[in-house]
């Protein structure tokens, strides 16, 4: 745990998810470097992947409460949290790399940091850009909305997530990340969703059959500190890890853009059948309309949103929504 006053040597606690092959792991690791550099020496940087310090949630937990300096973690597990960020996990909001990128820079990023303060205690230094949330799952090819009808699928304890999979006819199990793997390999739920390169470093080719490209959920994973831990810091210190942030962050995201499809690749040369759904638009419209009405226009995003990373999805129902001025 990093003290108020920092000396030569002093170790930085960082948390991940996931393996450290992961995306997650790519962005941790490119932060370290740049940090133990930058810093000539003064802050060396310890990764702890896999669940090593716990799960998601509670890693979030202790990083706001000042038990932990900061995590790797999916969006939808800070949701809890940071109840406002719940839009960031709308189905269909994303469409694509640029979208994931303008929701998280700029005018938006900022927007997200502040609220992220205020509501959950941690302060973003970076993303990681994981692409796409696809399907996996034992049983059966996923090819339109009929196939997924009692299939039982592992999800985030995320309300929306779990709305959405109810809504496409599916039945969501809400489940710890670390017991994902044997609930897979015990036949617990048949499936679960996560972008190309998470689920090959999970190795869940070893537990599943299937993969069904779907385009449902952009996967953001942002690298948090504490909020109390970064205000500690001097001023030069604070600059120096978001400088690193930044940095890490373009890196991942042109990880993640070349990556994907090798991840992809790999999964299928270990057995695991791909396909792409026939119906997306859909469970486009279906999940739209069900899900979004369910939600609370939040007054944080500001009145031009829409055209700054909501745009009308191709091929897909245009459905309106409300965004309030502050």
């Amino acid at each position: 745990m990093l003290p108020v006053s920092a000396s030569a040597e002093t170790a930085l606690k960082i948390g991940l998810g996931d393996p450290i092959d992961s995306d997650q792991g790519v962005l941790a690791l490119r932060f370290k470097e740049i940090v133990e550099k930058t810093s000539g020496g003064k802050y060396k940087v310890d990764i702890f992947p896999a669940g090593q310090l716990g799960d998601e949630q509670k890693m979030v937990k202790d990083a706001r409460r000042g038990s932990l300096d900061g995590a790797v973690v999916a969006v939808n597990n800070i949701t809890p949290f940071a109840k406002s960020v719940g839009i960031l996990t709308l189905p269909y909001l994303m469409q694509s790399f640029d979208d994931a990128v303008k929701a998280t820079t700029g005018e938006l990023g900022d927007k997200w940091r502040a609220v992220l303060i205020e509501e959950a205690g941690v302060h973003v230094l970076g993303y990681a850009y994981s692409n796409f949330r696809v399907l996996t799952n034992s049983k059966k090819p996923i090819n339109n909305l009929a196939d997924l009808k009692g299939l039982k699928i592992r999800v985030p304890k995320n309300a929306i997530m779990i709305d959405t999979w109810q809504a496409l006819g599916a039945e969501p199990i809400p489940m710890a990340w670390p017991e994902t793997f044997t609930a897979l390999q015990q036949k617990v739920v048949d499936g679960q969703d996560n972008p190309h390169i998470t689920n090959f470093s999970m190795k869940f080719y070893e537990v599943q059959n299937y993969t069904s490209e779907v385009h449902y959920l952009f996967s953001l994973q942002p690298l948090i500190v504490g909020e109390k831990f970064f205000k500690a810091l001097s001023a030069e210190d604070q600059a120096m890890l978001t400088r690193a942030g930044i940095e890490a962050q373009q890196y991942n995201l042109l990880f993640s853009v070349t990556n994907s499809e090798e991840a992809k690749q790999n999964m299928i040369a270990k057995g695991v059948k791909y396909n792409e759904v026939e119906d997306e638009a859909e469970w486009s419209k279906i999940a739209m309309a069900k899900v979004w009405p369910k939600q609370k226009a939040s007054s944080l995003l500001p009145a031009n949103a829409r055209s700054m990373y909501l745009p009308v999805p191709r091929n897909r129902p245009s459905l309106p929504i409300k965004v309030l001025t502050t």
